[in-house]
């Protein structure tokens, strides 16, 4: 199968309300970035009163355009996909403003924990301070006047990532579990390859017709994207068995090798994603390590 398509093409429009599909609007916040496309997708669901779907940062600028957007409808709740800094923090705001209920699958946590002497790279990323005044299991109903929203737990990128599933329209506000313009990061200890592939797998299989991401353009053929998506996936886990294969031991030579067309400023992350792929081939059996899996670590086939 053939790598996804990915979309490049998106106009954020910051500061206003963009439609993008009936009784849904898009504001993007202005927090462009080599991991958040052009910003920060937050959505509003509804007409009279209406859900927020990832109000986004902490930012001024956004924060007005979002309350311009609303033009004084009432906001029953507030949803946030997972909490990194880029999408949950306005929460709180928002929230004070209008008296909305925070939903969410809970605080920030690893996907494992921290081994000895191990850093958590993405630290200042997360937003430890959202705590959800209603902690959403998976198939669970958030319901408002004329719309509904069920979750659909996605971990993988984070541990407490949650996609929302419009009923009876088709739709699926995929956070940036699925994106079009790129693939999502997948960085341990908050993130895990295998949680990922798993969703990725939930996603296959209930067929969404319409994907809208926490960053750029909508998925707007999932049925051929995901597979596609899953597909290059593991052709990258194939690639970093055939580096091992070939003699290379340490993640820093997989990357150089795998990502040889890749701008240098993202090896870091780069690396970040083969130790998720190595620390899945791990758990299957499929490689060895010298010790605990780090980015420091030596790797050899079974």
């Amino acid at each position: 199968m053939e790598s996804p398509a990915f979309d490049l093409a998106f106009e954020p429009a910051y500061g206003r309300a963009v439609p993008v599909a009936p009784g849904i609007e898009r504001i993007t916040a202005e927090n462009p970035g080599p991991f958040t496309f052009f910003g920060t997708n937050s959505y509003i669901v509804g007409a009279a009163s209406v859900a927020v779907i990832d109000p986004g940062p902490e930012d001024e600028a956004h924060f007005q355009a979002l309350m311009a957007a609303l033009g004084g409808r009432a906001v029953t709740h507030i949803l946030v996909s997972h909490t990194h800094r880029d999408h949950s923090p306005l929460s709180r705001r928002l929230q004070a403003e209008t008296g909305a209920v925070t939903v969410g699958q809970g605080p920030h946590r690893p996907a494992r924990p921290l081994r000895a002497g191990e850093i958590n790279p993405f630290s200042e990323s997360s937003d430890m301070e959202f705590v959800p005044d209603l902690t959403i299991g998976d198939g669970e109903t958030i319901a408002g006047d004329g719309w509904a929203l069920t979750s659909v737990l996605t971990p993988g990128h984070t541990a407490n990532h949650a996609a929302f599933a419009l009923e009876g329209r088709d739709t699926l506000f995929s956070g940036d579990h699925v994106m079009a313009w790129s693939t999502s990061i997948v960085a341990p200890p908050d993130g895990s390859m295998a949680d990922y592939m798993a969703s990725l797998g939930r996603l296959i299989a209930r067929e969404d017709g319409l994907l809208l991401p926490g960053h750029g353009g909508p998925v707007t053929k999932p049925a051929s994207f995901l597979p596609a998506l899953k597909a290059h996936r593991l052709k990258r886990e194939r690639a970093i068995l055939t580096r091992i294969r070939a003699g290379d031991r340490e993640i820093s030579e997989m990357v150089k090798a795998i990502y040889s067309d890749t701008d240098p400023k993202l090896y870091g992350a780069a690396a970040l994603s083969v130790l998720a792929h190595i620390e899945d081939l791990l758990e299957r059996g499929e490689i060895a390590a010298d010790g605990p899996p780090s980015l420091a670590a030596t790797y050899r086939l079974l």
